[in-house]
């Protein structure tokens, strides 16, 4: 290509997501273990905080796509992708120790929206994220954003989780509601489903007030995810999306 086609060429925009992929050298990290599940006890101990990493991948797409929104197109088959439209989902919460309905489009025009996902309850794989993310939820309100974490677990198994003290290894009470995805049709929706096990891998999405996805990361199962990264994500998101209204 010629030095004048590439200067007429129209420009371009970037949007990024992020996605982990772990050496396959520890089968603790492999998609293919199974988690066994903890009886709580009194003797049990939080486990450490977990950390990981990410590699960063691009997405090219043309200025034309609406500011707006901040939205771009993509094939049918490569959804969800950043700047596409969440899949929507409607399906039984726990929330203050009680059953509700949580449909993700209800926070359309209202709230931004962290959606994450994790394994199962009641695993040896610590539960410190999903504490964190309860313990900062002010943090996250202050900025007009709702916290959803899900599982393939039942509404019974999140109540149990939740109704055992965190000493115990448990959740104790959260701020923000956990859905059960039972028929793992949200998490296959999402893309982190892991079929031949039915538990999904801990994906992380920020989802904007038009229902767009602006941002995702997918970590392997024992990798955890930091909460002061997803608020600087989320803060980044925000002011990027009101400078181009």
């Amino acid at each position: 290509m010629s030095m004048a086609s590439i200067a007429s060429s129209s420009s371009t925009t970037l949007l990024s997501s992020s996605r982990v992929l772990l050496p396959s050298k520890s089968s603790l990290l492999s998609p293919t273990v199974s988690f066994p599940r903890i009886i709580p006890s009194s003797s049990a101990s939080s486990s450490s905080l977990c950390s990981g990493f990410s590699s960063l991948g691009s997405l090219t797409t043309n200025r034309s796509a609406s500011r707006r929104n901040f939205a771009v197109k993509a094939q049918a088959d490569d959804l969800p992708l950043v700047g596409n439209k969440a899949p929507d989902f409607e399906a039984e919460a726990v929330f203050d120790q009680e059953f509700i309905k949580v449909k993700l489009s209800e926070y359309i025009g209202k709230k931004y929206v962290i959606l994450f996902f994790y394994p199962l309850d009641f695993t040896f794989v610590c539960p410190t994220e999903i504490t964190a993310f309860s313990d900062r939820y002010e943090e996250f309100e202050k900025l007009n954003t709702e916290v959803l974490g899900v599982s393939v677990d039942s509404v019974f198994s999140h109540l149990a989780w939740v109704q055992t003290d965190r000493k115990s290894g448990g959740l104790g009470d959260l701020n923000y509601p956990l859905v059960s995805d039972i028929t793992k049709s949200i998490s296959k929706s999402f893309g982190v489903l892991i079929p031949d096990q039915g538990i999904a891998l801990r994906g992380l999405f920020i989802i904007d007030k038009e229902g767009v996805i602006q941002h995702s990361t997918i970590n392997n199962l024992g990798i955890g995810r930091s909460v002061d990264e997803t608020m600087r994500t989320l803060q980044v998101i925000k002011r990027k999306i009101t400078s181009l209204r």
